[in-house]
């Protein structure tokens, strides 16, 4: 049975803000961005809903029709002007200053993954990606990804992410995505990896939507 994919929207908040904060609160970068679990129990839903805002403002967020997987995505542009500038380097403190004032490592890995990030040609950039945790292995995550790949290969956009495991960057690579070969380590953290994507000008058939969790 086929994936259905609609387009999430601000009535949407509270169900992919609870579905990230439940996919993402035990993963190795979110403990590392909160070390202590009971802390990280408080504050990790704030910071997926300061995610889901910025993917609204800059992109857009995918969710399965029954609400079993979510992806988060920005539209970037080549290069960018003053303002974005300006903006890209006042959000993580603005973001910090929402989520938990006195989390320096809120601040700290949006500005790691930020240097990390490509600039020079427009692409779509998948921030993140979840799938609840019962419904892991039913090729959700490879249908929401294998829709937004589906559209880069048709209109020859790019596709940008940081795999955050050794597994997922296994998967990426089926995608088609390819480690840039600049590792982000964390401080005292773990590792994650940028994978690029060119568009595949012959398109795609759709067969690699089982591939994902």
């Amino acid at each position: 049975m086929g994936v259905v994919i609609r387009r999430a929207g601000e009535s949407d908040r509270a169900d992919v803000v609870r579905l990230l904060d439940e996919a993402f609160r035990d993963d190795p970068v979110s403990s590392w961005v909160f070390p202590d679990a009971e802390h990280r129990r408080r504050r990790h839903g704030a910071l997926m809903d300061g995610f889901f805002d910025l993917a609204l403002s800059e992109g857009y967020v995918d969710i399965a029709e029954d609400g079993s997987a979510v992806a988060l995505w920005w539209s970037v542009p080549a290069g960018g002007d003053e303002s974005a500038d300006e903006a890209g380097e006042e959000g993580p403190a603005q973001l910090r200053e929402a989520v938990d004032p006195d989390n320096a490592r809120i601040e700290e890995i949006a500005r790691l993954t930020g240097e990390a990030h490509p600039t020079d040609r427009p692409h779509q950039y998948l921030h993140m990606i979840g799938v609840s945790p019962e419904r892991q292995g039913e090729g959700l995550g490879s249908a929401l990804i294998g829709a937004v790949l589906e559209r880069c290969d048709r209109e020859g956009l790019h596709a940008y992410l940081e795999a955050s495991n050794s597994r997922s960057r296994t998967l990426y690579s089926r995608l088609g995505f390819r480690f840039t070969g600049n590792a982000i380590n964390l401080p005292d953290g773990p590792q994650l990896w940028p994978m690029w994507r060119e568009p595949e000008r012959s398109g795609t058939d759709g067969g690699d939507t089982g591939r994902f969790a």
